[in-house]
């Protein structure tokens, strides 16, 4: 007499049934949120690309040593952005620029104001009633010299811009009072050439 195998139990099919779809459910389920994840990761990707006031220039870089930027800077520019120093009002290179274009930290290349920002204060320094975006600059409290002021500094480079006042045109009634020195200049039509072409929709919606 042949001995033929025995047909599984039902509740043995059924359990096997069971264990391959809860299997396909969970590789279904792992391969949505790869999906969702790889997605989230383009949106973020796309987002800072195209938002020019948070996106960082390619041009901007960490801060230099202490003996790098004395070889970099010009000794005026380093005693302004490292000793805290004042250029002479009137006698200095962007007081009267009028030229469209933003203004950038001069240690790091950070993009810190902007020429549609920038007005005639009579002071004699470079005069703006915003940064190109709040968290560009710090304040802090200054009390040398016996008065009660607000410096500015560059986030990035801890580098010493000027100082804000209360006395500006500006919706917000600031003047940002900032030396040449602490900045370089570049011009609308070289935003693109050294690495800030996210600015240029700034100046183009002004055309």
């Amino acid at each position: 007499m042949i001995n033929l195998p025995k047909r599984p139990a039902p509740r043995s099919r059924f359990l096997v049934v069971i264990c391959v779809m809860v299997l396909m459910g969970l590789i279904g389920a792992q391969m949505f949120l790869n999906r969702a994840g790889a997605q989230k990761q383009e949106e973020k990707k796309v987002q800072t690309t195209t938002d020019p006031l948070s996106s960082v220039s390619p041009a901007a870089t960490t801060k230099p040593t202490d003996k790098e930027l004395k070889q970099k800077l010009t000794p005026e520019q380093y005693y302004v952005t490292q000793k805290c120093g004042t250029e002479p009002p009137f006698n200095n290179a962007y007081w009267n620029n009028h030229t469209s274009g933003i203004y950038v930290d001069v240690v790091t290349g950070e993009p810190l104001f902007t020429s549609l920002d920038k007005f005639e204060s009579g002071s004699g320094w470079p005069s703006f009633t915003k940064p190109i975006a709040k968290e560009k600059v710090v304040e802090k409290s200054d009390r040398t010299l016996g008065m009660d002021r607000t410096e500015v500094r560059g986030t990035k480079s801890d580098a010493h811009l000027g100082h804000v006042f209360d006395d500006g045109p500006g919706p917000n009634g600031l003047r940002y009072c900032v030396n040449s020195a602490a900045l370089r200049f570049i011009p609308v039509e070289k935003l693109k050439e050294e690495g800030y072409g996210q600015f240029l929709p700034l100046f183009e919606s002004k055309k």
